[in-house]
Order: C-alpha cells, then sequence, then structure tokens
C-alpha cells in the first residue's frame, strides 16, 4: 500500500505571541525570561518525530529560545529576522518544500509576509485583525496557550497524519 506525501511538511513558526504568550519578562539582571507551553513543545517533537520538518523564524534573539528549540529538537532557528518572506522561502529551499506545501503560524504585523508566502497560513486566537484576516486557519486556543498544539493536530489531520501520531503514544 502506498502512503500519500504529506500536502504540508513544513511548518514554521513565530515565537512571541505564538510558542509565549507575547509576554517580556526581564530579571533583575535584565535576562529575558520565556515561558513556553508544554502541549506546543509535545507536538513539535511528534511533528518532528513524523519525518516532517519545522523551523522557528522570529524577529527578537535570545537564549531561551535557543535552549527550548535544542531541547525539542528543532533544527532551524532563524532569530533577529527582519524579512520573514525570505526567511521561509530559504527555509522552503532548504527542506526542498515547495512555499505551497508549508505552513506558517502568525500573530501580528511582521508575521504577514511569511503568512502570504506560503500556502497554509495560520494564526492564533489572539492575533492582530490583520494576520487572521489572511489565515486559512485561526486556532481557538491563544498564543503560548496551546495553539501550536492545536494547529500541528489541524495540519496531521490534514496531512493524514493523525492517527499515527496518535499511535506513538498507545
Amino acid at each position: 500500500m502506498t502512503v500519500a506525501a504529506p500536502t504540508y511538511p513544513l511548518i514554521a513558526l513565530d515565537v512571541d505571541g505564538v510558542l509565549t504568550d507575547g509576554s517580556i519578562m526581564l530579571d533583575d539582571d535584565g535576562r529575558e525570561i520565556k515561558r513556553f507551553n508544554v502541549r506546543d513543545g509535545l507536538a513539535i517533537t511528534t511533528w518532528l518525530r513524523l519525518g516532517l520538518h519545522a523551523g522557528i523564524i522570529t524577529r527578537r534573539a535570545g537564549r531561551a529560545v535557543e535552549h527550548r528549540m535544542r531541547e525539542l529538537g528543532v533544527p532551524h532557528v532563524v532569530q533577529g529576522c527582519k524579512d520573514k518572506r525570505e526567511a521561509v522561502t530559504a527555509l522552503a529551499e532548504k527542506c526542498r518544500v515547495p512555499l505551497a506545501q508549508a505552513a506558517f503560524i502568525g500573530d501580528d504585523w511582521p508575521d504577514l509576509p511569511a503568512m502570504r508566502a506560503v500556502g497554509f497560513p495560520i494564526a492564533v486566537a489572539d492575533a492582530a485583525p490583520e494576520v487572521k484576516a489572511v489565515a486559512k486557519f485561526v486556532t481557538i486556543a491563544r498564543g503560548g496557550r496551546g495553539a501550536v498544539r492545536e494547529a500541528v493536530e489541524h495540519l496531521l489531520v490534514l496531512n493524514g497524519l493523525h492517527a499515527r501520531a496518535v499511535s506513538f503514544f498507545d
């Protein structure tokens, strides 16, 4: 039996407002602290375990993102990005995935160019109205509150991989 290729084998994500609730916390020494949702992390690691591609594209830069993405095994991390369209295009080329088969999860205006470039733009529930307007899917969950898990599950269903993903934990 031949299994069809996934419809959307690449997912790229913003960080602040998508993987986090958008808050910026600084300790007394000025170090940035981020809070990530464990269910989002499980969704990303499961996505990667299925042999699919994932990457982070964020305007900000920080060690918390480096540490968390290393922990999750995300191979493509672009921080300090000024042109997200260019970055998602380069990521798709690197992964040998047409942009029409890529998804991008965003929440705010800087994400619009990348969202318009991909085949399946996704917005988190608390995204800016302009971002929601270009999205093909809007999560019920807010950024940093399981939105990435919800989006990944939606893509797994579209890719025909949801049952296989769940079977990893049976």
